[in-house]
């Protein structure tokens, strides 16, 4: 983006040197530049979007005046319109009724989130570049915000002038003759100005020179009265739509957002189809583009949310967010995603006071979005205080309509149902129908959030602003804000504080005067509850089993294909909405909101942290489930806080995350969190076994594993190109892993001899599991030849590797001379009867001080029965469903054979029989487990 805005500047240069350059096109070059720069959220997406590649042009209505609040029939349908769908161009076509002389005037409006803006921005490059609406030789774009805020009185041509100085005295605003036929204005967020059409009110002008307040001079444009020739188009929202009267518009039109799923795809292929990094990440995102069309076919609740531009844009923003995390990348959260889309679509807004009102929109100070929070964010807190996610028209009138109100209140709430409602509230639906209502009311309409981690950030978003404060709380905040304001002056106290507090309880205040300290013993009490109600969310019992937030959250989007994941509880859970509240607290996230009118201190935030802090050390002295805990990390991550997140992990001494589906965006959570530990920090074990790992996670990984002393890799789909990073952590000197499990890792011969090439200069590893990785008999003879060249390892784990008798007594007889082995398991190899005889003998100390290094091939120790017969049993049982289970069978049987011939070799005692008895009963019963075909699911014994 520099480099392009740097070659504009170069452009640019010789036209302003150049006292003959043409006005025109020096605006047409500027303008550009302008409007092509984007938003700092769009750059999330990763590489430079033109506004050229991502614009996907919206459905566009013609409307007649009688019509023109009409909107379509379903936010999901996807059948061709009644009305043809026009452009912005064709809008500015002659009609039959068209005036000679005259130029139009068209209104586009829409809710918000429709697009307006969109359609604006790309509308202006497009006739930049030649492309439309050429026969307009000018295009003078305005923002009607920029407008409002201005004070002083100015004609038009110093409105133009203000902000295109190379217009200043150019003939086509001059008023003179026809030459404005060639002008076209354009005025976004109409509904930003208080205009007031009223003759009355608003004196006539046709002079573009005389200076008048700009509300006046816009009003006369669209009049006709001032430079009639020109055409205009305005942009508002539907609560402003009859603030223009009917007679001074030309032709209406309504943007209606993405009304079928095709142009919501092409939308998404313009955002995620336009990855850097290979072939790789463009699979994936034509995969998840496939994933998405086929929820939004279904008529899925998203199908309705991505009815509105907006939404697909917040759905394409946490994709990305899940699927292509980059360690390089500037820091991302969910909550900062949420914020950001917040502050695209709000920023700036407020509550105006509706037409016909003589107090400027400017001097309102009050924001929409606090409004929103203060109404849906209180539904969306006692829907989740609740558990539910849907509610009746009768609900949300009790909860937005409120009591009686004033005639201002009435109006902004007129103004909050037709522009903002259906924004965050959709008609729930499931396959396409409305779902019915409860309590057998079946032909009510029910109402759900758009998304529903829109429901838990508003709710998360109403307790951090303190929107949930008992009446007290808020009435004493009041008085405290009245005592610091006043001055020592009694009466002017007493004033002040009557007209908060009946006399009866004037003594309670008065308290409050005299130790200030007691208001704050009030909030901070507030502040705990806060902090007690995240760690109360995070840690629910019944929560416990439920997937990680981030996996809702993508089921949220991708849909569930397969069956549904078992549900422990009822209802679903509300597992983002303590994350949320987190998030919030984060100083970038503050900063955004302080530009929606929504303002946390920083002392309400100490506080909270403080408080918090203290909860998440206690909860975290209790073990808790794999799912519980990747949640625990995404909140920390969420946080932005290393201090805290410091202060937490120092009470965590193992991270078992067995069983969940990490991913790239996991794997950097959990290396950001430890990130923040001081070097002296270590786990004494990470358990990361049966999550899916690929070798490139294993890379987001490093700085997580430096931090641990036990690492269980097992059961995922580590190759032979993981063993060069397992190679270079183990000869890390900042690494210091004492056992690493890689069972069940495809490894190969030639990637576990990749793996050994550590282990003449690590001295830290204790502990090596190597079972079922492909080792073969090369593997273990170099791992044999390595053994002589490290001095710490303690047991040995290479079963199931198709190694064979000669192979596996080089290995034994390297562990004899081992001064500190003590353990080798070699069982589910195909070692036969005479091999695992001799491996018995060559373990057992020799008549001259040897030393004993235990050998476990089978159940049994020569002729008796091995002291580790149970734990192999159990490994085959817990790994059966993912082992051969032909090649176990065979090896189960060849047990039974080694147990009969040890019964034979020794006259037995009644016990030695009962023990015999009882292993052989386990074997058969392995063996019969695995001839049913129903082993049980496998767990990842640690071995």
């Amino acid at each position: 983006l520099v480099e392009k805005v740097n070659a504009l500047k170069v452009c640019l240069r010789p036209h302003f040197l150049s006292p003959t350059a043409d006005p025109l096109e020096i605006h047409k070059k500027k303008v550009f530049l302008w409007f092509s720069h984007l938003p700092q959220e769009e750059k999330q997406f990763g590489g430079y979007f033109s506004p050229e590649t991502m614009h996907v042009d919206p459905l566009v209505l013609e409307r007649e005046a009688e019509e023109r609040a009409g909107v379509l029939s379903s936010p999901l349908q996807t059948q061709t319109p009644s009305t043809p769908s026009v452009t912005v161009e064709q809008l500015f076509e002659p009609t039959d009724t068209w005036i000679e002389g005259r130029g139009l005037n068209v209104l586009l409006y829409g809710a918000v989130g429709t697009g307006k803006s969109t359609v604006v921005r790309k509308l202006v490059l497009d006739w930049c570049a030649g492309r439309t609406l050429t026969h307009f030789k000018l295009l003078v774009p305005f923002s009607c915000e920029d407008l409002g805020q201005l004070s002083k009185v100015a004609s038009l041509r110093d409105l133009v002038s203000r902000k295109y100085r190379h217009l200043r005295k150019h003939p086509l605003l001059s008023g003179e003759g026809d030459q404005a036929k060639e002008v076209l204005f354009v005025f976004n967020g109409m509904e930003k100005m208080n205009l007031d059409f009223r003759i009355g009110a608003t004196e006539l002008c046709s002079d573009p020179d005389e200076a008048l307040p700009p509300g006046v001079v816009v009003v006369n444009l669209l009049r006709k009265y001032l430079l009639p020739e020109a055409s205009i188009l305005v942009t508002t929202r539907l609560s402003a739509l009859d603030r223009v009267p009917q007679k001074y518009v030309s032709r209406y039109a309504q943007i209606c957002g993405f009304n079928d799923p095709d142009r919501q795809r092409a939308y998404f292929n313009s955002r995620l189809l336009q990855q850097g990094g290979g072939s790789a990440r463009s699979h994936e995102a034509h995969a998840l583009i496939e994933l998405l069309y086929l929820n939004l076919q279904r008529e899925s609740q998203l199908a309705a949310a991505c009815f509105l531009p907006s939404y697909c844009w917040l759905t394409c923003a946490t994709l990305h967010f899940l699927h292509f995390t980059d360690a390089k990348a500037p820091i991302r959260t969910l909550t900062g995603i949420y914020t950001s889309f917040l502050r695209l679509n709000f920023g700036g807004e407020v509550l105006g006071t509706g037409a016909g009102t003589n107090v400027p929109i400017q001097n309102q100070p009050s924001s929409l979005m606090l409004y929103v929070v203060r109404t849906l964010g209180k539904l969306a807190f006692d829907g989740v205080t609740d558990k539910r996610t849907s509610f009746s028209e009768e609900e949300l009138e009790q909860w937005i309509g409120g009591k009686t109100k004033t005639d201002e209140e009435l109006r902004q709430l007129a103004m909050f149902r037709t522009d903002v409602l259906d924004f965050f509230l959709a008609p729930s639906v499931e396959g396409g129908r409305r779902l019915p209502a409860e309590n057998g009311e079946h032909d009510a309409r029910r109402y759900v959030f758009a998304v529903p981690a829109m429901q838990e950030y508003l709710a998360a978003l109403y307790v951090v602003l303190g929107e949930n404060k008992s009446a007290l709380e808020k009435l004493t905040t009041q008085v405290s804000a009245a005592i610091g304001q006043a001055s020592e002056d009694v009466n002017a106290l007493v004033n002040i504080l009557s007209k908060f507090i009946p006399l009866r309880i004037f003594a309670v205040f008065n308290l409050l005067k005299l130790f200030p300290k007691l208001f704050e013993k009030i909030s901070s009490r507030n502040k705990g509850s806060i902090a007690r109600t995240m760690a109360a969310e995070m840690f629910r019992t019944e929560d416990s089993y439920n997937e990680d937030v981030l996996d809702q959250v993508e089921q949220s989007l991708l849909g569930v294909h397969g069956p549904h994941p078992k549900q422990y509880c009822e209802g679903r859970p509300f597992e983002l909405y303590p994350i949320f509240m987190g998030g919030l607290l984060h100083y970038g996230n503050r900063v955004l909101l302080q530009q929606l009118g929504c303002s946390i201190q920083s002392t309400t935030v100490a506080q909270i942290t403080q408080a918090l802090r203290k909860y998440l050390v206690r909860e975290l002295s209790k073990p808790q489930p794999p799912e519980e805990l990747m949640d625990l990390l995404v909140l920390l991550y969420e946080f932005q806080n290393p201090r805290v997140t410091a202060e937490v992990l120092a009470s965590i001494r193992t991270i078992n995350l067995t069983n969940i589906r990490m991913t790239p965006l996991k794997c950097f959570v959990l290396s950001s969190v430890l990130s923040c530990t001081p070097a002296s920090y270590h786990l004494e074990e990470m358990n990361l076994s049966s999550c899916l790992l690929t070798h490139d996670m294993l890379q987001l990984l490093w700085p997580a594993f430096r931090h641990t002393h036990n690492l269980n890799l097992q059961y995922n789909s580590l190759g032979p190109e993981s063993c060069v990073l397992l190679r270079d952590l183990l000869l890390d000197p900042m690494s210091s892993i004492r056992s690493l499990q890689l069972c069940d890792n495809p490894l190969l011969e030639s990637g576990a001899c990749t793996l050994l090439e550590a282990l003449p200069e690590n001295q830290s590893l204790t502990h090596l599991s190597l079972m079922h990785t492909g080792l073969g008999d090369r593997g273990a003879l170099e791992l044999a030849e390595r053994l002589r060249q490290h001095t710490g390892l303690l047991e040995l784990n290479v079963a199931y590797n198709n190694i064979g008798d000669n192979a596996a007594l080089a290995l034994v007889d390297a562990c004899r001379e081992h001064p500190s082995i003590h353990t080798v398991h070699l069982y589910l190899n195909p070692l036969s009867d005479v091999g695992k005889q001799t491996l018995y003998v060559r373990g057992v100390p020799e008549s001259q001080g040897g030393r004993r290094v235990k050998v476990l091939a089978s159940v049994i120790e020569g002729a008796d029965i091995s002291e580790d017969w149970h734990p192999i049993l159990t490994v085959i049982r817990e790994n059966a469903s993912s082992w051969d289970r032909q090649r176990v069978q065979q090896q189960l049987k060849v047990f039974l054979r080694d147990l009969d011939w040890g019964r034979q070799q020794q006259q037995q005692s009644l016990w030695k029989r009962m023990h015999f008895r009882r292993v052989e009963m386990g074997v058969r019963k392995t063996l019969k487990m695995l001839e049913k075909d129903d082993p049980p699911p496998s767990s990842g014994v640690n071995q």
